[in-house]
C-alpha cells in the first residue's frame, strides 16, 4: 500500500465524509482449524472467545505467556467450532502462527495464509452504497461477517475497520482481488470512491485513539499498560500471560497509553519525550502524534506515568520547544462504526 494515492488530507476527508477504499492486503492472514479448534484458540488469546457465535468478530491479543506483553493484537473472525480465521498485523504473523502451531493440540491446525488471501478495506459513511451497487450484503451488524460470492469468487465481507467510520473488509482469493478493486472503483465513481493509501490510515486510526503494534503497543507493553482491559476475559480460567495480568491489574501498573492534544500548532511525534512543568521529571513519551485534519490541530498517545490524569496539561519536547498538550481521553473525534 502506498502511502498517499492524491494526498494524505483529500484521502482523509474522503473516509470521513464520503468513502475510501483500502489496499490493507499487507495484513496477516491466518487460519485455525480442526476439532476444538474455537476452545484453543480461546485457551491462548486474551478475549472471551465464548461471548460471540459464528459469523461475529472480536478484537484480542496475543500476549507472552511469561511477561504478558503484547506480542499483536488481531481480531478473530469464529466461523464455527472447528474454524477460526485470524487477522493478525504483518510484521507479527509469522510469530503469532509459530506460538499457536507450537502448542496445539492434536487434531488442531494452524496455517500462515498470508499469500493466498487479499483484504480491501471500504471505510465511510458512503460504504454502504458502495458495495451495494457492486451486488454485495450491507447493513449487518458491527464486528459480524457474510460469506457471498462476487462473479463466482468467494468473497468475506466483515463490518470491521481501523478508521472509525462505518465501514467493511473484505477478504478474498488473491487471485481475484485486482478485478474486485477495479469493480469497486467502476461502480465508485458516483458515489466518489477515493483511492487511500498508509498516510491516511495512520492519521484516522490515531484520530480514533486505536493503538498500532510496534508504536503504541508492544511486548514491553501489557494490555493493563494499554488500557485494553475491556480486551481480557477476565474471568477466563486460562489464557497467555494471564496470571502476569492479573497481579499487574491488582497492584496497578506503573504506566498508562493516554491521549494528548495540542494547545497550539505543535505536533507530537513518536519518541518525543512529556514532562511536567520546568522543574519535573520525565512522565513518559509519545508513542503515536500527528496533525489530525479533522481537528487541525495535533493529537497522538503516549505512554505515561500512571499518575497522570486526563486534563492535566504537560510539556512535550517538540525539536527542542516546550509544547503544551492537554491529556485527553481518545477518540478525539466522534467515532461513526456502526
Amino acid at each position: 500500500m502506498p502511502l498517499e494515492y492524491a494526498g494524505v488530507v483529500k484521502e482523509h476527508t474522503a473516509v470521513r465524509e464520503g468513502v475510501g477504499v483500502f489496499d490493507v492486503s499487507h495484513l496477516g492472514k491466518a487460519v485455525v482449524r480442526g476439532r476444538g479448534a474455537a476452545r484453543y484458540v480461546d485457551a491462548t488469546l486474551s478475549n472471551d472467545l465464548s461471548k460471540i457465535g459464528p459469523g461475529k468478530a472480536q478484537y484480542t491479543l496475543c500476549c507472552d505467556a511469561e511477561s504478558g506483553g503484547i506480542v499483536d493484537d488481531l481480531i478473530a473472525y469464529l466461523h464455527h467450532d472447528e474454524l477460526v480465521f485470524l487477522v493478525p498485523n504483518a510484521t507479527n504473523t509469522a510469530e503469532v502462527v509459530r506460538r499457536l502451531a507450537e502448542q496445539a493440540p492434536d487434531g488442531v491446525h494452524v496455517h500462515n495464509e498470508h499469500e493466498d488471501r487479499a483484504i480491501l478495506a471500504v471505510q465511510g459513511p458512503r460504504s454502504d452504497e458502495l458495495l451495494s451497487a457492486v451486488g454485495l450484503p450491507v447493513g449487518h451488524d458491527y464486528m459480524s461477517f457474510v460469506e457471498v460470492e462476487l462473479d463466482g469468487a468467494p468473497v468475506v465481507v466483515c463490518r470491521t475497520g481501523y478508521t472509525g467510520e462505518r465501514g467493511y473488509e473484505l477478504v478474498m482469493p488473491n487471485a481475484v482481488a485486482a478485478t474486485v478493486w477495479d469493480t469497486l472503483f467502476s461502480a465508485g465513481a458516483e458515489h466518489g470512491a477515493t483511492a487511500c493509501g498508509l498516510g491516511s490510515r495512520d492519521t484516522l486510526r490515531t484520530e480514533m485513539g486505536y493503538p498500532l503494534h510496534g508504536q503504541d503497543l508492544s511486548v514491553e507493553v501489557t494490555a493493563n499498560q494499554a488500557r485494553l482491559g475491556w480486551a481480557v476475559g477476565w474471568k477466563k480460567d486460562a489464557f497467555w500471560g494471564r496470571q502476569q495480568l492479573v497481579a499487574e491489574k491488582e497492584s496497578g501498573p506503573a504506566r498508562l497509553l493516554r491521549g494528548l492534544v495540542a494547545s497550539g500548532r505543535a505536533i507530537p511525534r513518536p519518541g518525543m519525550p512529556v514532562s511536567g512543568d520546568v522543574d519535573a521529571g520525565s512522565l513518559g513519551r509519545v508513542t503515536s502524534g500527528t496533525f489530525s485534519p479533522t481537528r487541525k490541530q495535533g493529537v497522538g498517545l503516549a505512554l505515561l506515568d500512571a499518575g497522570v490524569s486526563d486534563g492535566d496539561e504537560v510539556s512535550v519536547d517538540v525539536r527542542g520547544r516546550r509544547e503544551v498538550f492537554t491529556v485527553t481521553k481518545p477518540p478525539f473525534v466522534e467515532p461513526h462504526v456502526r
